[in-house]
């Protein structure tokens, strides 16, 4: 019988046999794309906020014109569909900057519990 090990979120003192404690499983589940809201409305809306901004912003900050192929959410939605479809929240980004700003900036937001 393997020891328990703690849990992999930060600052929890709980041991576990798996990666994540019970408390802390749910945040790190990976679901599908349509699950987490990314469906055909999603693509529309979409398609229809990268046409009317077809420019990264963050590029256009450095004086670079990059064509824009991701729409984020400024403020990670967390599954709250409210913010998920506030398009004030939404901003057009090259698949790069997305890149960067998901490992850095979004991965370190507080999750709602």
């Amino acid at each position: 019988m393997k020891p328990l090990k703690p849990c992999k979120h930060p600052m929890c003192p709980e041991l576990t046999k798996d990666r994540f404690c019970d408390k802390h499983k749910k945040l790190y589940e990976r679901k599908s794309a349509s699950k987490r809201g990314y469906d055909s409305r999603w693509r529309k809306a979409r398609a229809r906020f990268l046409k009317a901004n077809p420019l990264c912003v963050e590029c256009l900050k450095s004086d670079r014109v990059v064509e824009a192929i991701v729409v984020d959410h400024i403020i990670p939605h967390r599954e709250d569909k409210k913010l998920f479809w506030d398009e004030s929240n939404w901003q057009a980004l090259c698949k790069s900057c997305h890149d960067k700003k998901t490992m850095t900036t979004d991965r370190y937001r507080e999750y709602k519990y």
